[in-house]
């Protein structure tokens, strides 16, 4: 794989893993590669079979089938602290009786690192993680932020080939939680250490990752940057999971999709939908049809407006400087595209009628 233009060496490859849990099959025929350096984001709804990807790599679990290779070495018969893998559990996982300084210098003491060296490298982290004045509390006299980066620089003491984090924002509130995956983002990047973590929240994914694999029922559905995956989805379930789409089972119905003969299965994001209190406020209104709002909630920047077109509930956005929607109100709506999944590929149509309405207000 090539980045900017540069040869990027693989660190984690799966080739064919699967996985059974009695009659459960959690992973099927997985295959990946992570270039070194990378942030990836495991991503997928709960049950997808991601959790069990990364404790496959740390040697959590074993897997009933392939291989398993982290710097070109196959890892499958070798135990998590053979696999030079640091790992930030969802929960911190730090000691209660120990100082912040002492957490972190845990894993040295483990591998007997000379006290001097320890106290370096514990200094070191500590300055990373910007809690140069806190080395002396325990866990429980820090926020939640604060106690996931000491879990971070513990794992990281070892100076890990590969860092793994199971859900690391999970567990703490969303302000911090925002402001945690920006730093973690940048810090990995200044590290230069190739790292892994498994998310449910596509906003995290997109934000922190570099690259991101969408787990669904044990199988990859597709991997990419987040650019990608939210551009290009290849596959119906990854256009439904990622962004707020609305799944229509047949696109024809609308006007400029089609002539409603057979049934054709697609995707409508807010991004794709125009929606006006009136033709004034719709630069081709010609090409739009008629819809009834059946529900308007504020978000912060804009008004999310959920409106009936042809007995399907769409979903759109409005800008807040624009006169208000109420429920019950006549509005105009232009689809400007749709995502197509006919024959088994992924298209985005665009709206037809566009091309007829040459009424330019």
């Amino acid at each position: 794989m090539r980045n900017g233009g540069m040869e990027m060496s693989i660190e984690v490859e799966l080739k064919h893993i699967g996985k059974m849990f009695g009659s459960f099959r959690a992973s099927d025929d997985i295959n990946l590669t992570v270039e070194k350096g990378q942030l990836v984001g495991l991503l997928g709804p709960s049950g997808s079979g991601k959790t069990t990807i990364l404790r496959m790599i740390a040697g959590l679990e074993m897997p009933d089938e392939g291989d398993i290779l982290i710097g070109g070495r196959r890892v499958n018969d070798l135990p998590p602290g053979k696999r030079g893998i640091g790992f930030v559990f969802q929960n911190y996982a730090l000691f209660r009786h120990l100082t912040v300084r002492e957490n972190i210098a845990f894993g040295l003491k483990v591998q007997n690192q000379p006290a001097v060296e320890s106290r370096a490298r514990v200094d070191e982290l500590i300055d990373l993680i910007g809690l140069k004045e806190f080395g002396n509390r325990y866990p429980m006299q820090l926020s939640g932020g604060q106690r996931q980066r000491v879990a971070f620089a513990r794992a990281l003491a070892p100076q890990p080939e590969l860092l793994l984090l199971d859900e690391p924002f999970a567990a703490i509130d969303a302000k911090v939680r925002k402001e945690l995956r920006q730093w973690l983002r940048q810090t990995i990047h200044q590290l230069g250490v190739t790292s892994i973590f498994v998310t449910h929240d596509q906003d995290e994914a997109v934000e922190a990752a570099d690259a991101i694999l969408i787990v669904s029922q044990g199988r990859i559905e597709q991997s990419g940057t987040p650019v990608e995956i939210y551009q290009h989805p290849q596959t119906p379930f990854v256009a439904d999971f990622i962004g707020e789409s609305v799944h229509v089972p047949d696109y024809t119905i609308f006007k400029g999709f089609g002539n409603g003969e057979g049934t054709h299965e697609g995707i409508i994001r807010p991004e794709f939908l125009e929606v006006g209190a009136d033709a004034r406020e719709l630069l081709m209104p010609l090409a739009a049809e008629r819809g009834i709002v059946r529900g308007t909630y504020f978000r912060g920047n804009n008004i999310q407006v959920d409106i009936e077109v042809r007995g399907q509930l769409l979903r759109a956005w409005r800008s807040l400087e624009k006169r208000p929607l109420r429920e019950g109100d006549e509005a105009l709506v232009l689809i400007h595209r749709i995502y197509s999944f006919a024959h088994g590929q992924t298209q985005i149509i665009e709206n037809q009628a566009k091309r007829e309405d040459s009424v330019v207000i």
